[in-house]
C-alpha cells in the first residue's frame, strides 16, 4: 500500500516519456541537500539513475567521519556497518535488473544500537555498553528484519543513553561504549535521551531516517529537542523482540526521522504482529499511514490542552500559545483546558518506578539467555554489574558517569503481588482514569502538548499509547546556558528546539499523523527555522563522492 503510494510522489514531473539520461541532463536538477533530504526526494534520485545507493552510502559515511569523533565530536554514532557498501552494490545492480523493491530499495538507514541485527553484517547490539560487546544475536529484530527485507540499508549503529537510560543517573545520551553524546544546536548541549544518536543523526542528516526505542519518552523526547519527527507507537504496533528491554510493559520502538511523511513511512513498514511479542498478538488491522498525510486533517477536529501536565517553563510558553492559533486557523476547535483528572497521581509515577525496576532485570536477564554466543561471564543482571565494577575506567568514569543505582534496586526486585498490583494501577492512572477519561470528557479527537515541557511523554508511557512529535520553535537567543559551565552537559541552552506533541488512544497512530502532518506542513518549523552550529554540520554532499 505505502509503495503504492510513494510511487505516485516520485514520478518525473516533466511531461511525456523521458530517458533516465536526459532526465540527468536536465539544467533544472539538483541533488538533494543532505541535510533535509528525505526518503521520498532520495528515492526518486536512486530511480532516475541520478545517484547510486553506493554513492548515497559513501556520502552518508563521509559525513558521520567528519563531525562524529572529529570536528564538533557529537559521537551520535556507535559504529558503522562494514558491509554498508557491498550491500549498496548489490541493491544497485538489484534496481537494474529486477527493479525496486520498496520506497526503501537502496535507502540508508540508522538503527539505535539496543536493536539487533545480524551478527555476521558485521555490527554489535550492545545497548551501548562493554559487558554486551561481542555478543551474537540469533537473528535481525523483526523490526530491522522488516526494513532490510524493504531494502533498506543499515548504516549505522546509533549512540544512546547505556541500558535506555535505566542503569542509574547518569547524563542522557552517554555509553561506555559511544562515550557523551551531544546537542548539535549549542556546544556542549543535552541532546536528550535515550535514543541521543538516532535524534542528533537525523537533526543533521547522517541517514535518511532511523529507528529508536521508547520505555517513558526515549523517542518523544531526543526528536523533541533535535528538531524531527518522532513517533511512539502503541505498545503492542511493532515488534520488541529482540530489542534490548527495560519494560515488557511500557518498552516500543517506532521511527524518528526528519518529516511526518518519513516517519509514517518507516512506521508502515515496521509495525504489524510477531508471534514472539505476545504484546502484538491483540492488535487491530494495521492501516496504511502514508494515507494519513492530509493537510486538511486538523479540519473539524477538536483538540484538548490539559495545563495541569505543562510543567512552568516560559521557553516553550509563547511558542505553544501560537501553535494553539496556528491549530485554530487549520480548523481545529481548542478546549482549553483540559485537564487531566488524575494528574497529580501521573506526575507521582508511584507504581510506574516499581514495574519498570522489576522489568528491568526480568527483560535484560531474558534477552541475555537468548543470544546465540553470550560474552565470556555475562549471564544475568548481576553479572552485568559485577563487569561495570570491574571495569570502572570503561563504564563507570568519574566524576559523571559513575552511578548503577537503577541496576541495584532492579537485581534486588521480584515479581510479586505488589509488583502485579502496580501494573494494574499504571493501567487504569494512564488508560480509563488519565488519557481515555480525558478524550471522552472533553469529546476530543487528540491531546496536545509541548513534548519536552509537560508530563506527555510520562503519560502516554504508563498507558502505553502513542505519541506524535514535530518540531515547534527554538530557545531564545538570550538565554543564558544551563548550567554554566556544563556538568557535563547544558541542560537549556540558546537556539535548542522544542517539539509539540499529538497523544491519544491505543492504536490511534493514523490519526495523530494526519494532524501532526497538517501541522508541519502549514508550519514548516525545521525548514523555516534555524539550523544546528556551524561545527555540527557535515559539509560533504553527493557531488562530494560521485565519480565523474
Amino acid at each position: 500500500m505505502a509503495f503504492a503510494f510513494w510511487q505516485s510522489l516520485w514520478k518525473p514531473k516533466i511531461p511525456g516519456d523521458i530517458s533516465v539520461q536526459e532526465v540527468s541532463q536536465s539544467v533544472n536538477f539538483q541533488l538533494p541537500d543532505l541535510y533535509e533530504a528525505g526518503i521520498a526526494e532520495l528515492q526518486q534520485g536512486l530511480e532516475r539513475g541520478h545517484f547510486t545507493s553506493v554513492d548515497l552510502v559513501k556520502a552518508y559515511l563521509a559525513r558521520i567521519e567528519e563531525v562524529n569523533l572529529k570536528g564538533a565530536a557529537l559521537r551520535a554514532v556507535i559504529e558503522t556497518n562494514p558491509q554498508a557498501l557491498s550491500q549498496a552494490a548489490a541493491l544497485d545492480v538489484e534496481r537494474e535488473v529486477k527493479g525496486s523493491r520498496s520506497p526503501l530499495h537502496g535507502i540508508p538507514l540508522m538503527l539505535k544500537d539496543n536493536i539487533a541485527t545480524l551478527h555476521e553484517e558485521g555490527m554489535n547490539t550492545t545497548a551501548g555498553s562493554y559487558a554486551l560487546l561481542g555478543s551474537e544475536v540469533s537473528d535481525d529484530a523483526p523490526v530491522a528484519a522488516k526494513l532490510r527485507e524493504a531494502g533498506a540499508i543499515f548504516i549505522a549503529k546509533t549512540n544512546m543513553s547505556e541500558w535506555a537510560g535505566y542503569r542509574g543517573n547518569v547524563p542522557s545520551g552517554f555509553s561506555g561504549r559511544g562515550g557523551q553524546t551531544l546537542s548539535p544546536y549549542y556546544p556542549n548541549g543535552d541532546a536528550s535521551g535515550s535514543s541521543t544518536g538516532s535524534g542528533v543523526a537525523m537533526a543533521i542528516g547522517l541517514a535518511a531516517g532511523s529507528l529508536g526505542s521508547d520505555t517513558s519518552g526515549s523517542i518523544t523526547s531526543p526528536s523533541s529537542r533535535n528538531d524531527i519527527v518522532g513517533i511512539r507507537p502503541t505498545v503492542g504496533l511493532a515488534s520488541r523482540t529482540r530489542v534490548i528491554p527495560i519494560s515488557s510493559t511500557q518498552d516500543t520502538t517506532g521511527p524518528m526521522c526528519r518529516s511526518v511523511a518519513d516517519a509514517a513511512l518507516l512506521l508502515s513498514f515496521i509495525a504489524g504482529k510477531d508471534e514472539s511479542d505476545k504484546a502484538t498478538k491483540d492488535q487491530p488491522e494495521i492501516p496504511d499511514y502514508m494515507q494519513a498525510l492530509d493537510k486538511n486533517a486538523l479540519m473539524g477536529k477538536t483538540l484538548g490542552v490539559p495545563r495541569n501536565l505543562i510543567k512552568e517553563n516560559p521557553l516553550a510558553e509563547e511558542e505553544f500559545n501560537k501553535a494553539l492559533d496556528t491549530l485554530r486557523s487549520l480548523g481545529a476547535n481548542i478546549v482549553d483546558p483540559a485537564d487531566f483528572p488524575n494528574a497529580e497521581e501521573l506526575k507521582a509515577a508511584e507504581y510506574t518506578n516499581l514495574v519498570l525496576t522489576v522489568e528491568l532485570k526480568v527483560g535484560v536477564n531474558n534477552y541475555i539467555s537468548e543470544l546465540r554466543k553470550r560474552p565470556v561471564n555475562i549471564n544475568s543482571l548481576a553479572d552485568v554489574i559485577k563487569f561495570n565494577n570491574e571495569n570502572k575506567e570503561k563504564e563507570l568514569p568519574e566524576p559523571y558517569y559513575t552511578d548503577q543505582s537503577q541496576f541495584y534496586k532492579s537485581e534486588s526486585s521480584k515479581e510479586d503481588e505488589h509488583y502485579y498490583e502496580a501494573i494494574r494501577k499504571d493501567y487504569e492512572l494512564g488508560r480509563a482514569e488519565g488519557i481515555d477519561a480525558t478524550l471522552k470528557k472533553f469529546k476530543l479527537d487528540a491531546i496536545i502538548l509541548p513534548s519536552s515541557y509537560s508530563f506527555a511523554t510520562k503519560a502516554a508511557a504508563i498507558a502505553g499509547y502513542p505519541v506524535v512529535t514535530v518540531p515547534l520553535g527554538f530557545v531564545s537567543d538570550t538565554f543564558e546556558p544551563t548550567p554554566d559551565p556544563p556538568t557535563p552537559l547544558h541542560t537549556e541552552a540558546p537556539g535548542m528546539p522544542f517539539g509539540l506533541c499529538f497523544m491519544g488512544t491505543a492504536y490511534s497512530e493514523y490519526q495523530l499523523i494526519g494532524l501532526a502532518y497538517a501541522f508541519e506542513q502549514a508550519t514548516q518549523v525545521r525548514l523555516n527555522g534555524r539550523k544546528a552550529f556551524a561545527e555540527a554540520i557535515p559539509k560533504t554532499q553527493l557531488k562530494d563522492v560521485m565519480s565523474t
